[in-house]
Order: C-alpha cells, then sequence, then structure tokens
C-alpha cells in the first residue's frame, strides 16, 4: 500500500493550508497593524475601525523621498545589471575560449566576500568621488553585487538553449547579435524575469550600504523605516505602514512576471 493509498488526499491539502497560514501571518499582521488605530496597536481584537492616519502621517516627513530614492535605484541598477549581465552570460555560455571556465570562477568570487569588508574601501573611495549621499553611488554599489548574480543565472539557461536553433538563423542570414535579441532572448524568457525579479529584491531591500553610503539626500526606505525606532517610544503604526508600502512594490513586480518567474525558477534547477 502507497503512502497516498494509507492517507487521504486531504491530509495533504490540511498540511499546504496551515504552512501557507503560518508563512503569510507575519505578513497579515504588519497590514492589518499599519491600519490600526494608534491605541489599537496592541489589541487582541480583531475587529477594529481602520484608519489611514499611519499611512498619512508617513508622507509629512522624509519618508516619501527614501521611497523614491529606492524606486530610481533599485531600478536603474536592475535595468543595467541585465543590460550588461545578460550578454556576458551569453558569451561565457558560448564562448570557446580556453579561460571561459576561469573567468565564471572569478565573477563568482566577487560574491564570496561580505559586504562589510567593501566598507571602508567604499566609504573612501565615494568621499573623495563626491558619491557619498548620491543616487548615483547607490546603483554603482548595487550594480557591482547584481552583474555577477544575472552572469550566474543566466548562464545556465543559455546552455540549455540548443546551439542548432542559432545555426539555423546563421545559415537563415542573421549575425551573431540579430541570432541573439531575436532567437536566444525571447526563448531565455523565464530565466530574464527570475533573474530581473531577485535583482530588484536585493537592491530593493538593501539595509547596509544605503545605510553608510548615504544622509539624508538619498537615503532609502529600508533606512528610513530605522528613523521610526526613537528614544522615546517605537512608533509601531508608522513602521507597520512603511513596511506595507516597501513590501508592495515587489509583490506587484513578481505578480505582473509571475507566469515567467514560476518557470523561470523551475527550468534554472534543471541542466540541459
Amino acid at each position: 500500500m502507497t503512502w497516498r493509498q494509507r492517507h487521504p488526499k486531504w491530509l495533504g491539502d490540511v498540511a499546504t493550508l496551515i504552512l501557507l497560514l503560518l508563512v503569510l501571518y507575519p505578513l497579515f499582521w504588519l497590514i492589518q497593524v499599519s491600519f490600526r488605530p494608534k491605541e489599537e496597536l496592541f489589541s487582541s481584537s480583531f475587529l477594529f475601525m481602520p484608519t489611514l492616519e499611519n499611512y498619512l502621517a508617513l508622507w509629512k516627513g522624509n519618508f516619501p523621498l527614501s521611497f523614491i530614492n529606492s524606486i530610481i535605484s533599485s531600478t536603474a541598477a536592475t535595468i543595467l545589471a541585465m543590460l550588461f549581465g545578460v550578454p556576458a552570460a551569453y558569451a561565457l555560455s558560448r564562448g570557446k575560449f580556453r579561460s571561459a571556465r576561469q573567468i565564471g570562477l572569478w565573477i563568482l568570487v566577487t560574491r564570496m566576500a561580505p559586504p562589510i569588508a567593501f566598507t571602508i574601501p567604499l566609504y573612501i573611495t565615494y568621499r573623495y568621488l563626491d558619491l557619498h549621499d548620491t543616487r548615483t553611488g547607490l546603483v554603482i554599489v548595487y550594480l557591482t553585487f547584481s552583474l555577477a548574480l544575472v552572469i550566474w543565472m543566466m548562464k545556465p539557461f543559455f546552455d540549455a538553449i540548443p546551439r542548432e536553433l542559432e545555426e539555423a538563423a546563421a545559415i537563415d542570414g542573421c549575425t551573431t547579435w540579430q541570432t541573439f535579441l531575436k532567437v536566444t532572448l525571447p526563448l531565455a524568457g523565464p530565466g530574464l524575469a527570475a533573474t530581473a525579479v531577485i535583482c530588484f529584491i536585493q537592491s530593493w531591500n538593501d539595509f547596509f550600504f544605503a545605510l553608510i553610503l548615504t544622509r539624508t539626500q538619498a537615503s532609502t526606505a529600508p533606512v528610513a523605516i530605522v528613523g521610526f525606532i526613537q528614544y522615546v517610544g517605537w512608533e509601531w503604526g508608522r513602521m507597520a505602514a512603511a513596511g506595507t508600502l516597501v513590501m508592495m512594490p515587489v509583490v506587484l513586480f513578481s505578480i505582473f512576471v509571475r507566469k515567467y518567474l514560476v518557470h523561470g525558477l523551475a527550468a534554472g534547477s534543471i541542466k540541459g
């Protein structure tokens, strides 16, 4: 007798539902706290009169600027990382030069050192180049760390695409660049979506570099949330509202490309 015969199907459904509730409960708690009045923040009752006072309070300070900084720096870094990293991954996948493997290894090495190891050199360099507390400085940092991720995520997708398709395109008169744009990239669409989402999340959620390399003008949303922790007390309502707003762009982006994201993550786990 198999496991499925001994255990009804509904047991698996119940276990999945319980696991889903455990995973989503912190998000539900965060969202409902953001709508609670100040005097009912820690009430055990789920019945309360929703209010927007926590969200309205956010726009009276520096949070709007920080939110815009996060959007600009994360989006710009993701776009640039894809523009530079995808062709590099394709070159490593299709290249026939001896040092291709060594180059790939050195690209991976850039991700091995902890971020804190780069703090002092980056800080000194940014002060010297007048990039401290600028969006450009953040984009450069995020690009530096996202580029290796893009190359290593996209290379398996390009490896899985049959070279015969590119050879057929070349026979039809396509150049290498035309073959890459019209044949290879459309087939690697799921991988592009998965890689872009992960790069955006990595840049969007960054706290360490934004804290060290910015002050006020280029401060990002994760850093701004820490500002609600004060000596006189923690502003839980504003923190919950800010956390909800910070979470929404990533959720919306993931929903928008969910079809390609799921397929891309599944395809990336299979070689050949």
